[in-house]
């Protein structure tokens, strides 16, 4: 087996590795924190790169035009998921800095990683990819909405719309438009191809490049908040739990193919952390505590992604899903 398959089959084991030294990291040098904190926007756009590189584009403009996916994807990002976070959110202290940093992760459907675990547990990540632009312009658009009618104007109001927008163009546009440009380029010349082919094998490291430096800037300031947002992590597990389980239902009720099935299951779950951190960065100094909720539903949800690899192809959404209910889910042990 060479190296970069043996990648591809112990990623899990190579996120969790990196996930580990940005552990000790955060708590043994605190004071690095700033430093991994520049390299975040960087980091993760090259992650995008690599990731969208390893999707044929020909088969990315087929995904594109499955227009019952798209429609899937983001009726359940911004009509049902709103639902589900309003309710679970009720349950937390009418903190301002602490409901600002929930309502900003989970209002915003991920658009990176999401695409390696939909991958891992077999779902079409090709037609994740095709709805990453339309996920990440929507939330831009429906971030303020959302907040403003959770939390009233004041919030609402200093949410800057200047970071969402040139992490959209960074981390989307400009990585999207390099791999579309490479793929062009290893078509026509033999040194195209072996960049295409060196790329290759960067997207499991890259990945875990990416979770160290989220991991090592932000610890620090959860470490030292980890009282006042602990009570965040109840409400982040039971939209691990929730999430899939009307993720696939919608997949049922659309008479979705396996693959399509899992992938939906996976964008309604896996939330946009990565991207948001730098808007919650952006946030004036009275909250200055959002960052850290945010990245404590990173932390969460990379144990639920975990999970969920191997829960939905083997129960969830087996090869050859049995069709099922709402009882079904509940009753079955």
């Amino acid at each position: 087996m060479n190296s970069k398959r043996w990648l591809q089959r112990h990623q899990v084991v190579v996120y969790a590795i990196f996930v580990l030294l940005a552990v000790g990291v955060g708590i043994g040098r605190p004071d690095s924190a700033t430093f991994f904190e520049r390299l975040i926007d960087p980091v993760l756009a090259v992650l995008l790169y690599v990731t969208f590189l390893e999707i044929p584009f020909v088969r990315l403009r087929r995904a594109f035009r499955n227009g019952r996916f798209i429609a899937a994807a983001l009726g359940i990002n911004f009509l049902v998921v709103p639902v589900v976070v309003w309710g679970l959110t009720r349950f937390l202290p009418r903190r301002p800095v602490i409901l600002v940093g929930a309502f900003m992760v989970l209002l915003t459907p991920c658009i990176d990683y999401v695409i390696t675990f939909a991958e891992l547990a077999g779902g079409d990540s090709e037609q994740i990819t095709a709805t990453t632009p339309a996920l990440m312009l929507v939330q831009l658009l429906l971030l303020p909405v959302f907040l403003w009618l959770f939390m009233g104007s004041e919030v609402a109001e200093v949410i800057e719309p200047g970071p969402f927008v040139e992490a959209f163009l960074i981390i989307i546009a400009l990585p999207l438009t390099l791999a579309w440009l490479t793929e062009i380029w290893a078509e026509r010349s033999s040194k195209g191809e072996a960049w295409q082919e060196t790329m290759g094998w960067l997207p499991v490291p890259m990945m875990g490049a990416t979770l160290f430096v989220v991991i090592a800037s932000q610890l620090p300031r959860v470490q030292n908040s980890i009282e006042q947002i602990a009570v965040v992590v109840p409400v982040y597990v039971a939209f691990l739990v929730i999430m899939p389980i009307l993720g696939r239902l919608a997949a049922e009720v659309l008479r979705m193919s396996t693959g399509e099935s899992r992938a939906l299951v996976f964008t309604s779950v896996t939330r946009n952390s990565l991207v948001v951190l730098p808007l919650a960065l952006a946030l004036p100094a009275d909250y200055r505590l959002a960052p850290a909720v945010v990245v404590t539903q990173t932390l969460v949800e990379l144990v639920g992604m975990v999970t969920l690899a191997r829960v939905v192809p083997a129960w969830l959404v087996p090869e050859s899903p049995k069709r099922i209910s709402l009882s079904d889910l509940v009753t079955r042990e």
